[in-house]
């Protein structure tokens, strides 16, 4: 196996992190281990956990670092190969054999061929990174079907040949666990879970993304939020959430709005179901005035 000793200058996972920071991603030791290692074994990351833990935006925070184009192949049920490789542009080949008339015309060549996802990652492996989001959400079927690539990274495509990469390019996987990924995937990968943050970090978070908000604000917010979580609710607000219900609550503050009275109706920033709302309604103020005591 190929070791990348130094990646654009990232010699470490301690080095990583910082750069992972300066980025404005703030990684844990298990995380910026794992991408480092990613990065210099020259394997998928495959992140897990639970939605809005970070997953995805772990993943524009490297390519940020690198310096690279983030591709994002968004998965969902009945994704196939059409969606994540190529596909033929029919209606030019039509209307190129029409124009050619008895002339022989290669209704193979490159005008005709649409680049998706995985094809463009192929061609351009040192200046781009592949987000494959949310995994879970495909069929088995496509999920076999990435099997071959993660291993080889090369593609089949029967008018023109196989294409492969010229180094191995850099991957990220997500999944939010809605169902068991197969272990023939999980072994081609670097694994990490991802959790919520502590509140300390959490905080720290939300005062790197949202610079606007103080740091009362922000501990006030995370405090909210992590009471919200250990409700059973149908959609627990993210790491995104809370940052953005920061900055709600601070704007509506400096329009006039007391506390915690900007937190409560900032609310459908944080919870965005309509029974969650109905649900957490007869303890909110409870819950706002002893986070923001």
């Amino acid at each position: 196996m190929a070791v990348r000793s130094n990646i654009v200058g990232i010699d470490s996972p301690e080095a990583l992190e910082k750069a992972l920071r300066a980025a404005y991603y703030l990684a844990d030791e298990g995380l910026a281990t794992a991408a480092y290692l990613g990065l210099a074994l020259g394997k998928p990351l495959l992140l897990e956990g639970a939605p809005g833990v970070g997953k995805t935006e772990a993943a524009k925070a490297i390519a940020a670092v690198l310096g690279r184009r983030l591709i994002r192949l968004q998965c969902y049920e009945g994704i196939d190969a059409s969606a994540a490789l190529y596909e033929w542009n029919y209606p030019r080949q039509m209307l190129a054999i029409r124009q050619a008339g008895d002339e022989s015309i290669d209704i193979y060549g490159e005008t005709f061929l649409i680049e998706r996802p995985m094809l463009a990652t192929l061609r351009a492996p040192d200046s781009t990174v592949l987000l494959i989001d949310e995994i879970d959400r495909a069929d088995q079927e496509f999920e076999a079907f990435l099997l071959e690539f993660l291993s080889d990274f090369q593609i089949s495509i029967p008018e023109r040949g196989t294409v492969r990469a010229a180094e191995r390019p850099v991957v990220v996987l997500t999944s939010n666990r809605t169902r068991d990924l197969h272990e023939a995937l999980r072994r081609r990968c670097v694994y990490h879970w991802i959790d919520y943050p502590t509140e300390e970090r959490e905080a720290r978070i939300v005062m790197l993304r949202a610079s606007s908000v103080a740091e009362a604000t922000a501990r006030a917010v995370v405090a909210a939020v992590g009471k919200l979580r250990r409700e059973p609710l149908s959609k627990a607000p993210g790491i995104a959430e809370a940052v953005d219900w920061a900055e709600a609550a601070t704007l509506l503050h400096k329009g006039g709005a007391r506390w915690p009275d900007a937190f409560k109706r900032s609310i459908g920033v944080a919870l965005k179901d309509e029974e969650d709302l109905h649900f957490i309604a007869p303890r909110l103020d409870a819950m706002l005035a002893e986070a923001t005591a």
